[in-house]
């Protein structure tokens, strides 16, 4: 598994994990998580992959993903 494909696993298995509160809940939740706890370095690494066309992602972690990108760039 390449670093992309394990955060991509990663971003999904945090998103799946919570879904049980509903999508929206999810990706807030999901995204709170990836901004406080991974690495700058996995944060733009996951944004990148997303920009590609992000291959794997679940709807709720590219939600996320949308949240963690509009908090990158405030």
């Amino acid at each position: 598994m390449n670093p992309a494909e394990k955060l991509v696993y990663m971003a999904n298995q945090i998103a799946r994990n919570l879904e049980t509160a509903g999508p929206e809940h999810a990706a807030r939740q999901t995204a709170e998580h990836i901004i406080a706890f991974w690495d700058p370095r996995m944060k733009d690494m996951i944004l990148r992959h997303l920009d590609a066309g992000g291959e794997g992602l679940s709807p709720v972690a590219r939600a996320a993903l949308a949240e963690v990108r509009a908090h990158a760039d405030a």
